[in-house]
């Protein structure tokens, strides 16, 4: 099934630093951002410690459709830290159909990527979507400030003409007042544009680990289709059932399982869990069949790339990471979760962080994940 790829907000120009009396902002070119921001061009390329064969040249081609957006305002940079220090990346996930006003965004999944100064893993931190967060002022989209759900704390920074790079930043300012993480960079990932990822890659491996029923897509004469496509041909009757078991996926049925929420035991932070699998399977995958030793296929797989990712890589050139990143390996990539996975509300009945979840960001701030995790091993998402 054909998933076209939304309108992207235009290119915009690269950021300036401020400059800042008394501290020294992190230079943006140097070769370890470049090494460490391929994980915001795509995720899978943290597959293997292999080399990455062909031309620069060929991978700049490749990657030359992927936007470039100022997702991280330069005030809530991370500034005064050493070259040699961890790395924190927001990763925002929105899902936009053609015919969707691309300004009535959300994003359903957001995610804190933390790599630690050692460099030799990677930690995936997701932050559900209906957690009450306090967002600060934001003039460019006239947004006031106020009590909000995470999801929506992107709307509200794209309005105005703001567009997703406000929405961006008003994310990464928002999570910043409320758990103190400063942000590297960041990626919007389009998981419609994601499904030809997915297809560059064959199809990923994926475990179901509980049966759901799908409330987007539903078969129609053999073929899946969105509900609003069945609804029109008058074919609500046959759901997508995903069942338990481990199976390669093709892209729309893993995108379609880890969009899933209703019905799961533990809803939304199963979702998340689900979501940060798939990541993983296609890290996994990428590091299979030889996908990154081989310059055709990594030419098709950063051609979708493109499709799927708006990127802040402050003026990095794209195809400098592919030659740089080995460190972090797809089976180095650890799952985590706030609240142990399960729901924790307020009075009001909103999603709060825990005691422990707020100590888990402070970690993470600190550079401190490994340790905290030994000591509060509920925090990892198990995989299946």
């Amino acid at each position: 099934m054909a998933v076209q790829a939304p309108r992207r907000p235009a290119t915009l120009p690269a950021r300036q630093a401020p400059s800042t009396p008394g501290k020294t902002k992190r230079k943006r070119r140097d070769p370890l951002w470049a090494r460490l921001t391929v994980v915001l061009g795509a995720v899978l390329m943290m597959a293997s410690g292999a080399g990455i064969v062909g031309s620069k040249m060929l991978i700049a081609s490749a990657t030359g459709a992927i936007t470039k957006g100022d997702l991280i305002a330069p005030e809530d940079g991370v500034a005064g830290k050493s070259l040699d220090g961890p790395i924190n990346m927001l990763l925002l996930g929105v899902d936009v159909r053609p015919d969707w006003d691309i300004n009535d965004t959300r994003a359903d999944t957001i995610i804190i990527l933390h790599i630690p100064a050692s460099h030799d893993q990677a930690y995936l931190v997701s932050i559900p979507r209906d957690t009450q967060l306090t967002s600060p002022a934001f003039p460019k989209a006239q947004w006031p400030g106020g009590t909000t759900k995470a999801t929506e704390v992107f709307f509200h920074g794209a309005q105005h003409g703001a567009g997703w790079a406000g929405g961006a930043q008003l994310m990464a300012k928002t999570i910043k007042q409320n758990t103190g993480v400063s942000f590297d960079g960041a990626a919007i990932i389009d998981f419609g544009g994601f499904k030809g990822v997915i297809e560059a890659l064959g199809g990923v491996r994926m475990c179901v680990d509980q049966e759901v029923k799908s409330v987007h897509m539903f078969w129609v004469d053999g073929k899946p289709l969105y509900k609003a496509d069945a609804r029109k041909l008058g074919r609500l009757s046959d759901p997508v059932v995903h069942k338990k078991g481990c199976r390669t996926m093709k892209a729309w049925e893993a995108l379609d399982f880890a969009r899933q929420r209703y019905g799961l035991k533990n809803g939304d932070y199963d979702r998340q869990r689900h979501q940060q699998q798939l990541l993983k399977a296609m890290a996994k995958k990428a590091g299979d069949n030889g996908v990154m030793t081989n310059p055709l296929k990594v030419n098709a797989l950063m051609k979708a790339a493109g499709k799927a990712f708006t990127l802040d890589t402050g003026g990095v050139e794209v195809a400098e990471f592919l030659f740089t990143l080995r460190g972090v390996a797809a089976n180095d990539l650890i799952l985590m979760r706030t609240n142990s996975g399960t729901f924790s509300g307020n009075r009001a009945g909103r999603e709060v962080f825990n005691a422990q979840s707020q100590a888990m960001f402070e970690a993470l701030k600190n550079d401190r994940l490994a340790e905290f995790v030994i000591q509060n091993p509920s925090v990892v998402a198990r995989e299946k």
